[in-house]
């Protein structure tokens, strides 16, 4: 496999720097040890580096040659509140908190790519290395965006790589369109009249009422919506009821909403409120619902895939690209910078899901053999959409 030789020799260091950030892992808007960490980095590498952005993100400026041409490239920097459960000797020193979805490999091979790029200034512009925090369902990208990251450090495109476990080592999925789905919440209470668990006329019975919610609710999906557009909706969360022979006041439902398409999304929201509507009226009880949108859709565009497929095709090889992976129903916030800017988000294999460990498990671990593979793909991307004068152009 050609990962670029002055990147590959750097493994050792990138393990080390990459089994540190797991060691050490920290939550949403809490990264101040792992952003001081890649301050550190980048300015050993001689970066002109700021901070500040979504309080602990930081960006990296790297310019070479006389080209006025710039693109971004983004890793993401925070950890999930998970308990880690594995045992090596990098796992989380931090209870409760853990690299369960790969981040700290992310935030490794950009500094790698950095790292290589910084010594051999082989192209014609200027990069910035967005190193977000919070992407795990707090929208570190958008308060990024909404605190001026792009007025401030003004780029052409933008690119994204996640892991992927359960896709071979080397192997990467690019495709243009949808790649990952939209994220909203809901908060769902149902009121009715508590009363004795032997005379439930006397009251108004809140568990009965969300119990045909929660079926109705599945009927969206497969009765409301067109069978060719992808839509989940989720209960998650029921709380309600404190002893045996007490019908409560309330329950409590929660749940999540995914979907690719924005008419979808709207259908679906209005739907869920037409069934709270619908059976609490029937039921003689009342609802109060909050729906919040979380991430938008992660829609790749078409001539900023290309050159992702192209960049990647020489570091593993047009064999090993899947141009037609399946959308993944999981979210990501870099999809409000494809809002903001065209780019391109791909996912990397990470090997084999040993035991089924996916993502947000907590016996995951990031594989420390594809931080070459990955860090040599930002390097070749940027080479070749900045490309050095006398250099062969792929543009």
């Amino acid at each position: 496999m050609p990962v670029k030789p002055e990147i590959y020799k750097e493994k050792a260091l990138m393990t080390e720097w990459r089994r540190y950030l797991h060691a050490n892992p920290e939550i949403a808007f809490k990264e101040r040890e792992t952003s001081q960490f890649v301050v550190n980095k980048l300015e050993d590498l001689g970066l002109e580096v700021h901070l500040g952005l979504a309080g602990t993100g930081v960006v990296g400026r790297l310019k070479a040659g006389k080209g006025n041409r710039a693109i971004a490239l983004r890793a993401d920097m925070d950890a999930l509140p998970l308990i880690e459960k594995n045992d090596f000797e990098h796992r989380s020193k931090n209870l409760g908190m853990m690299h369960a979805c790969g981040h700290d490999g992310h935030t490794t091979m950009l500094l790698g790519a950095a790292k290589y790029l910084s010594e051999s200034l082989n192209f014609d512009g200027v990069v910035y290395f967005i190193f977000q925090p919070a992407e795990e369902g707090e929208g570190g990208g958008k308060v990024m965006i909404e605190q001026g990251l792009f007025e401030k450090f003004p780029v052409e495109s933008v690119f994204g790589l996640h892991n992927w476990p359960g896709m071979e080592m080397g192997k990467f999925g690019i495709s243009s369109g949808p790649m990952m789905a939209a994220f909203d919440i809901f908060d769902l209470k149902v009121i009715g009249k508590g009363s004795h668990g032997a005379m439930p006329h006397q009251g108004v019975d809140p568990i009965v009422a969300a119990s045909q919610i929660i079926a109705a609710v599945q009927t969206i999906t497969s009765r409301n919506t067109d069978p060719l557009d992808a839509l989940v909706v989720s209960i998650t969360q029921i709380h309600g009821g404190d002893a045996y022979n007490v019908i409560p006041e309330t329950v409590e439902l929660k749940g999540t909403v995914r979907s690719f398409k924005d008419r979808v999304r709207n259908d679906a929201e209005l739907a869920i409120r037409r069934v709270c509507e619908g059976i609490c009226e029937a039921t003689g009880s009342k609802y109060q619902l909050n729906y919040e949108r979380r991430y938008p859709s992660t829609i790749n565009h078409e001539e900023e895939t290309e050159l992702a497929v192209t960049a990647a095709s020489e570091i593993v090889g047009e064999e090993n690209i899947d141009l037609n992976p399946a959308p993944s129903m999981g979210s990501e916030d870099f999809s409000y910078m494809l809002r903001e800017r065209p780019g391109c988000y791909v996912w990397l294999g990470n090997g084999p899901a040993e035991n089924n460990c996916m993502l947000h498990n907590p016996e995951y671990d990031f594989n420390d053999d594809i931080l070459p593979i990955g860090a040599s793909y930002w390097a070749t991307l940027v080479e070749q959409i900045l490309c050095a004068e006398g250099a062969s152009h792929y543009r």
